[in-house]
Order: structure tokens, then C-alpha cells, then sequence
């Protein structure tokens, strides 16, 4: 069997009876649950990245953890078998692993990685017959992708900046045409930022380009069923065209090279392309013209092989696909679905655009992968972070247990449903984070805690990777606080009118909803008026700005990677074309950008404390919109901080920076929100 013939085989902890019987002597022994603290975000282990084996009988997945002593986390590529009963470590020295997916005849499981000695991922292959990874390429250029042919004997590779070797070890001018120039985590795109295709001969192991054509971007490449044609995105950059489009286009593999426009078609948040069995179409996602492309929701859609327009599946759902698998032998694909503060997954058919759910249960799901007549999802609750799980017969069956050990020991907060109405009668949803011990009839400290985006929703899944909304929320309450998320206008799950609404208003219908919620929390009797506070990340940072200029009953705030004056950010950050079609040039428009901008010329409004976070290199919303907010304050004497975290991005890498700025948070409202002696109403 292929578990016999693997490397460093090990089994996990919570899956086994061993570590059941050390949880049981742990806490027969007294041992006391706790709350989430900053620490554990080095206990965490992030199960992701789900590819069923064809024969359905394996599931390989990647798990990350944050290693203390290194300082930097560490992806392993792991496998359990369909019953959940043993899970394999496959990798365990490579670094940047990620991408597994096995080849069509089940005969290999392929990921990338960065081998020993080299600079750069690679891709690799394991044999199912046994034996160690072995490396297959050895590109010069930065290897972003790749898809199997049917046939398993070539794969396509998505490359960056070429296969030939830079001669210069010297870093060279920065050579800028593009509109869209620079990327959070890339830098500044310049030509050789492209991306290209390459086919990647198993046999041989040769690499060569599927088609010559440098001046253009390729991605989210798939294979025709019968192997003979490419389909692949093609931009003249990074990103979507100017006009917010992009190009459909195929290809053959072998003979004529010209290219062929099947359609074109609105970007999406995340394009994926598949061909239906039959061969006779090409799904693709479409997202939104430029000037809703903040309030995107994307939307599953078909185009011929001969061409023509790109036509909708289903016409009737109000709802994000955030991503889809095609069902064998069928004209019927799977979704999943984003709804009102969950994710779930659905069936429809092609031709008749019927939608059934396959999943009712309250859990967030939020990857899936298929392979026989097998399933498996990731999929998370308030309670639990994201494991994989069979889905079967509409029911969820456990397959690992990264996270069991740890989570035993720790007490949660109470998650609650929290709608309300906003000023103008709007029906708003969120949820309440209640403390470990919370007592109905006495006041709480309450911080409202704001989700990024604005597309984008709180969700009912305690997460503690990109975005660790949930777990923030936890380790906040277990210090004491009652915890208030609000799915504000403009955030996704609700509907395109709802998403669409603050679009060009920035700060107005958010602040409403925001401030709505506070009202309800203290209307009914749990959050104390005199001990609030506000923060957020992102767009949650952005909308902590917009809060505090607009009302001063906030204690402490928290602005993480947020900006206030807007027309700054026209040319600095990475949404130069969401700009210009939203809101007008900054020339045209002065007007309206800067009523935009009211905080920055409005912070003589401001009296509340507020800490200012993010990282040097953040490309998304740059430091600068901090730095400015914190000046701004420091001049008008408002107590304030700034804190600059070397060399992260948007989102950050260094565990001990996410560490950090955990407990700079709690720090923060402790010196303004008084916990302890809770009021009664």
C-alpha cells in the first residue's frame, strides 16, 4: 500500500487513542480551560488546500503552524486516508510547500516547494508507489501555478519573468508602463512581472513555452477534455485590463499556436476556468464593471468552445460563488455559496440553472475538493477552526484533528446572532461575542470589532490564519469584553443592492450600520456606554477613521493598515483603477474626494486614543494613511501611537509581529476600557 512505502510516517496526535488518553489524563487532573491568548497563534495549525486522490480513497492537504524558535511559519503536506483513520506526513524539511494536486491516473501527488539549496519553488512529484519527493523542474523563473494534462504525462506551468537566468546580480531600474504598478507582497510590476505558460514534458523533463506571445499576461490556465486545447486568461497586464475586462482565449497544444478569443468577460475576485465533460463549454466566473468592483460578487458562467458571449448559469441567486468543481459525467457543477454570515455548498445544474444545497448544517465551508464519488471540505464553526471533513449523504464526517489538543483547553465565548435595524430602517446582521462567564443583566466593556474588505463578510467560523477576525473577537473577549461584529453595507452575503449601496459613499451608510449596532448593544442592556470601544484592519481600519471623526463616545481605537486621506492614496496603494472608475480622476472629482477624506480634514473632530498599525511594505493600503492619521492627532494633542512593523505586507508573515500586535491590542484597551467590576443596568 502507498502508506507502507512513505517517508517519515507519523500519525496525528488528536486522531489517535494515545492522544485521546492524554487529554483525559490532563484534565482529569485538574487542568482548567483558559481563554484564546496571543500565544497561540503559535498552537494554531491552518488545515487547507483539500485534493481528493481519483480513486477517492486519499485526501492530501497542507497544514501551516507558525514555528516560536524560527520565527517564520512552516507549510507540511500531509495525506489521510477516505476514513479519517491515519494521517501522513509526506514533507517535513521542504519549505514553501503548497499546491497539492494529484495527476489524473492517481499515480502521482505533485505540489510545489522550495528544494534544498534552491532559491525558489519547484515543482516536485511523490510516486504513489513509494519513495522520496522528487524534484521535476529547475526554471529559472518564479513557478506561480500549474495543471495537469489529462493524460498525466505533461503539465502546464504558470511562470513569472520567464526560464531564462537574470545575468545581473545587481538590482536594476525599475521600468514602469503599466497602469496597475505595483502589487502588496510582489512590489512594483514591470514587464517582467508577466506571467506565461509553459509545458512541462514528464518524459523528457523539457520545458517550452505553449505559445510566444511576451507581451501579455496568461493565467488560471485548464486543459480540454480531450487534451488537444488550452483556455487561459490573457490581460495586456497584472490584473484586469483598463476597461476592468478580460480576455478568454484558446489555444492549441500541438500544431496552429494562433490564439482564439472566445469571449470577454468582467474580472472576477478569482477567475477559475474548467471545461464541462462533454467538451462543449468552458465555465468560467465574471465579476463586475470597474466601478463596482469593490462591491464584487462572482458569478458561475458558460461560453461555447466555438465562442460568443459568456451567458449566465444561474440568473436567480443573489449570492458570491467563491469557487466551483465540475462533477464527472455530468452537466452539473458544485458551489459555494457565501450567505449572510455562513458558506455553503450547493449543486447546480448547467442547463436548467436549478440550484439544490447539498449541506444544511450550520458549519462555514469554505474549500472542497472531489474525486470518485467523494468529497471533502473544509470546514469550520464559533467553536472550531477548519478541519476536513467528509461531506456525505448531506452530513459531515471528521477526517483530522490538527487542532484538537489545544482547543481542549481553551474556553470560548458564547457566539450570538446581533441584527438590528440601521437609522433608515435598513436590516443590518452581525454577532455577539460574549466573555466566558458573561451574566444576563449587568454591562459590559464592548468593543466593536470591524471586518476589511469592504467585500467581504463576518462569518461564523473561528478562524486564526489571513484575516483572524474571529479569533481577535475570542481573545478579546476572554480578556472580559463583549465583542460586536457588524456586517455592514457594502459587505458581501447579502445581496448586490446591499453590497452596491456605499458605492462612491464611502463612510456613510457603513458608519450608520456601525453605529446602529453600538445602539442596539447598549439598548439591550450589554454594552456599557461608558467603557466602548472601536477597531479594526483594512477597511476595518479605514471605517475605525470614519467612526471616531463622526462620534466621539469611543474610549480607545484601533486603526490597523487604514488610510483617512483618500485623495493621498490615488497612485500610492494598488486600486488606481477601482478609483478612477468609482469615483472619478481626483482632478475631476476634488469635490468628492475630499468629503472622502473627512477624517484627515476633520481630525480636530477626533478625541479619542488611538493606536496606529502596519507594515513597511504594505502595497494594499500603504503605512502612509497611519503616519498621517497619527501625526494629525499627535498635533492636535490627542494621545496616539504609531507602530511600523519592519518588512510585512498588508497581511503578516512574521509570528512574532502577529504576536505582538495581539497583545499591543489588548494593551491598548486596557489602558482606556476598565474591565473588571461589570455594571449592572
Amino acid at each position: 500500500m502507498f502508506i507502507q512505502r512513505l517517508p517519515a510516517y507519523t500519525k496525528c496526535l488528536g486522531g489517535s487513542l494515545i492522544g485521546i488518553l492524554i487529554l483525559l489524563v490532563v484534565f482529569s487532573n485538574g487542568a482548567l480551560a483558559r481563554g484564546l491568548e496571543p500565544a497561540d497563534v503559535y498552537r494554531f495549525h491552518d488545515v487547507s488546500n483539500p485534493a481528493v486522490s481519483p480513486d477517492g480513497h486519499w485526501v492530501a492537504y497542507l497544514v501551516r503552524h507558525n514555528d516560536h524558535g524560527a520565527d517564520e511559519s512552516r507549510t507540511r503536506l500531509w495525506m489521510t486516508d477516505w476514513r479519517g483513520q491515519e494521517s501522513v506526513l509526506l514533507t517535513d524539511s521542504l519549505k514553501d510547500v503548497s499546491t497539492p494536486r494529484w495527476s489524473p491516473n492517481g499515480r502521482y501527488l505533485a505540489f510545489l516547494a522550495t528544494p534544498s539549496g534552491a532559491d525558489k519553488p519547484q515543482l516536485l512529484l511523490l510516486d504513489r508507489r513509494g519513495g522520496e519527493a522528487r524534484v521535476i523542474t529547475h526554471v529559472a523563473g518564479d513557478l506561480v501555478d500549474y495543471v495537469w494534462a489529462p493524460d498525466s504525462k505533461t503539465v502546464l506551468l504558470v511562470m513569472q519573468g520567464g526560464n531564462e537566468a537574470m545575468a545581473s546580480k545587481v538590482p536594476l531600474p525599475i521600468v514602469i508602463h503599466a497602469r496597475h504598478f505595483k502589487q502588496d507582497e510582489e512590489g512594483y510590476l514591470t514587464d517582467a512581472s508577466l506571467q506565461h505558460l509553459y509545458l512541462l514534458s514528464l518524459l523528457d523533463e523539457t520545458v517550452k513555452p505553449l505559445f510566444n506571445a511576451a507581451d501579455a499576461n496568461a493565467s488560471s490556465p485548464a486543459w480540454s477534455v480531450d487534451g488537444s486545447h488550452v483556455a487561459f486568461v490573457r490581460t495586456r497586464e497584472r490584473g484586469a485590463d483598463a476597461d476592468g475586462m478580460e480576455d478568454i482565449v484558446m489555444v492549441a497544444v500541438h500544431g496552429d499556436s494562433a490564439l482564439r478569443v472566445l469571449t470577454r468577460v468582467y474580472a472576477p475576485n478569482h477567475q477559475k476556468l474548467a471545461f464541462t465533460p462533454d467538451g462543449k463549454d468552458l465555465l468560467l466566473l465574471q465579476g463586475l464593471p470597474p466601478a463596482l468592483t469593490a462591491y464584487m460578487a462572482d458569478q458561475l458562467a458558460l461560453v461555447g468552445v466555438g465562442g460568443g458571449a459568456a451567458r449566465p448559469v444561474i440568473v436567480a441567486l443573489d449570492r458570491a460563488i467563491t469557487t466551483y468543481e465540475v462533477l464527472p459525467k455530468s452537466r452539473t457543477v458544485e458551489v459555494l455559496v457565501e450567505d449572510d454570515t455562513r458558506i455553503y455548498p450547493a449543486r447546480i445544474a448547467l442547463d436548467t440553472g436549478r440550484l439544490e444545497r447539498v449541506f444544511t448544517g450550520g458549519q462555514v465551508i469554505t474549500m472542497m475538493s472531489m474525486g470518485a464519488d467523494h468529497r471533502a471540505v473544509l470546514a469550520s464553526s464559533d467553536s472550531s477552526v477548519p478541519e476536513l471533513y467528509a461531506l456525505e449523504h448531506g452530513q459531515l464526517r471528521r477526517l483530522t484533528h490538527h487542532n484538537d489538543e489545544w482547543l481542549a483547553g481553551i474556553s470560548l465565548g458564547a457566539v450570538e446572532d446581533f441584527n438590528f435595524q440601521s437609522r433608515d430602517g435598513t436590516d443590518v446582521h452581525g454577532f455577539l461575542v460574549k466573555p466566558p462567564g458573561f451574566v444576563e443583566g449587568r454591562r459590559y466593556p464592548t468593543i466593536l470589532w470591524i471586518h476589511g474588505g469592504p467585500n467581504g463578510q463576518d462569518e461564523h467560523s473561528l478562524v486564526v490564519d489571513t484575516y483572524p477576525l474571529q479569533f481577535e473577537r475570542q481573545m478579546f473577549a476572554a480578556a472580559g469584553y463583549a465583542v460586536l461584529a457588524v456586517n455592514y453595507r457594502g459587505s458581501s452575503g447579502r445581496g448586490s443592492a446591499f453590497q452596491r449601496a456605499i458605492a462612491a459613499d464611502w463612510g456613510h451608510l457603513e458608519v450608520e450600520d456601525l453605529l446602529s449596532g453600538v445602539d442596539a448593544a447598549v439598548s439591550r442592556g450589554i454594552a456599557d456606554p461608558e467603557r466602548l470601544g472601536i477597531g479594526g484592519w483594512s477597511y476595518g481600519g479605514i471605517l475605525t477613521d470614519y467612526v471616531i471623526a463622526t462620534d466621539g463616545r469611543f474610549k480607545a481605537a484601533i486603526s490597523g493598515a487604514g488610510s483617512a486621506n483618500q485623495l493621498s492614496m490615488y497612485g500610492h496603494d494598488e486600486y488606481v483603477l477601482q478609483y478612477t472608475a468609482e469615483l472619478g480622476p481626483p482632478w475631476v472629482n476634488t469635490a468628492l474626494w475630499l468629503k472622502l477624506s473627512y477624517p484627515f480634514f476633520h481630525a480636530d473632530r477626533i478625541r479619542t486614543p488611538t493606536l496606529f498599525m502596519g507594515g513597511t511594505r504594505d502595497f494594499n493600503v500603504p503605512l502612509a494613511g497611519g503616519e498621517q492619521m497619527y501625526e494629525a492627532l499627535r498635533v492636535l494633542g490627542v494621545q496616539t501611537e504609531l507602530v511600523a512593523y519592519p518588512d510585512q505586507y498588508h497581511l503578516f508573515t512574521r509570528p512574532s509581529y502577529i504576536e505582538d500586535r495581539a497583545r499591543r491590542y489588548l494593551d491598548w484597551y486596557r489602558s482606556y476600557l476598565t474591565v473588571s467590576g461589570a455594571s449592572p443596568q
